[in-house]
């Protein structure tokens, strides 16, 4: 039976711990229900959602470890690709043997009970990565849909990039 892991604010871990975490929509194609990732060797890999997740404005996220069953369906894919559907104990594997399991995300297709929870722990709040991996060096699009209005420093990193404001 596999341990995964769900990154969300620390405001709303006692009403997890109460009734679990909710299955959610990300939309952009991808299926409804709750993101994790498996507890693996390597804790960069395990944790590589916090920064990103981090990116809009929460200051602590925690961990919520839970526990499922090895033939519960699930779907596996990278961020912004297509998912396929697959078995846990399957996709927990294919990250295993992964030579680099960043951008991977699982989803299951279903609340996670309060039952089926282990713990809610804080894990480092430095571990990650920003935008998307292998982001360091590509210049940012500065367009309103990459670097939503709002979002922080994005009204200056859009002047750097776009002075003629043409791209919105």
């Amino acid at each position: 039976m596999p341990v995964l892991t769900h990154l969300t604010p620390e405001k709303d871990a006692g009403a997890i711990r109460r009734s679990g975490i909710r299955a959610a929509s990300a939309g952009y194609g991808t299926p409804r229900g709750v993101f994790c990732m498996p507890i693996l060797p390597d804790n960069f890999a395990t944790h590589q959602w916090l920064r990103e997740r981090k990116r809009r404005g929460q200051r602590t996220m925690v961990a919520v470890d839970f526990r499922l069953r090895s033939d519960e369906p699930a779907w596996l894919g990278r961020h912004g690709r297509r998912h396929t559907e697959i078995i846990v104990d399957g996709a927990v594997g294919m990250l295993m043997e992964t030579a680099d399991p960043r951008g991977f995300e699982i989803i299951i297709p279903r609340p996670i009970r309060s039952e089926e929870i282990l713990r809610i722990r804080t894990p480092r709040q430095v571990v990650g990565w920003r935008y998307k991996p292998d982001a360091h060096g590509v210049r940012p699009c500065p367009c309103r849909v990459c670097l939503p209005k709002g979002t922080i420093k994005s009204s200056r990193t859009r002047l750097r990039l776009d002075p003629s404001g043409d791209l919105y």
